[in-house]
C-alpha cells in the first residue's frame, strides 16, 4: 500500500485518537506526523496485512514516547473543529462530546484507552489488546470496568 493512500485512509481516525489522548490540536498533529514518519520507515521494507490497528499501535507508542520524555499533557477542555453544520447543532454535538471525553479522562488510563479504542474508534478487541500490549482478558476487564464507571458517571450527571 502506498503511503499516500495509507495517509488519506487513516489520518483522520488517527488524529482523533491522538487528540483524545493529548487534548492539544498541535501536539496531536505532530504525533500524527511522527506516526506516519515511522510508518514510512517501516513500510519501506515490510508489508502489512492489517494496517489500521498497526498504525494506531504506532501512534500510541509515539504518544507514550512523548509522554515519557517529560512533556506534560493538558487535560483541559478539548477544542474541536466545527464541521459544516449549523452553529447550534455543532455546539450541541461538541458539548456532548466534551462531556463524554471529560468523563473518560476521569477514568484510570487503561480503562480510558480501552474505551477510546474499542468504542470510539471501533477497533476489535484483539487489535486493541495488541495496541495497549495487554492480555485479551485483561483488556476485557478494563473495558467492562470502564463502561460500568461511565454509566455510573452519566447517571450521576443526569441527577
Amino acid at each position: 500500500m502506498k503511503l499516500d493512500t495509507l495517509y488519506q485512509n487513516h489520518v483522520s481516525g488517527l488524529y482523533r485518537y491522538l487528540f483524545s489522548l493529548t487534548n492539544d490540536h498541535y501536539l496531536a498533529e505532530d504525533l500524527v506526523q511522527e506516526t506516519f514518519y515511522r510508518a514510512y520507515l517501516y513500510l519501506e521494507n515490510n508489508e502489512l496485512e492489517n494496517v489500521k490497528p498497526w498504525l494506531f499501535k504506532v501512534g500510541y507508542r509515539v504518544f507514550i514516547d512523548h509522554w515519557r520524555k517529560g512533556k506534560r499533557v493538558d487535560l483541559g477542555e478539548p477544542h474541536l473543529k466545527p464541521d459544516e453544520q449549523t452553529p447550534e447543532k455543532t455546539w450541541l454535538e461538541q458539548e456532548g462530546l466534551n462531556r463524554i471525553l471529560g468523563l473518560i479522562r476521569t477514568l484510570p488510563p487503561n480503562e480510558a484507552h480501552a474505551l477510546l479504542l474499542c468504542d470510539f474508534h471501533q477497533l476489535k478487541l484483539h487489535e486493541t489488546a495488541d495496541i495497549l500490549n495487554l492480555n485479551l482478558n485483561t483488556l476485557k476487564s478494563h473495558l467492562t470496568r470502564g463502561r460500568k464507571k461511565m454509566r455510573l458517571l452519566l447517571q450521576k450527571e443526569e441527577r
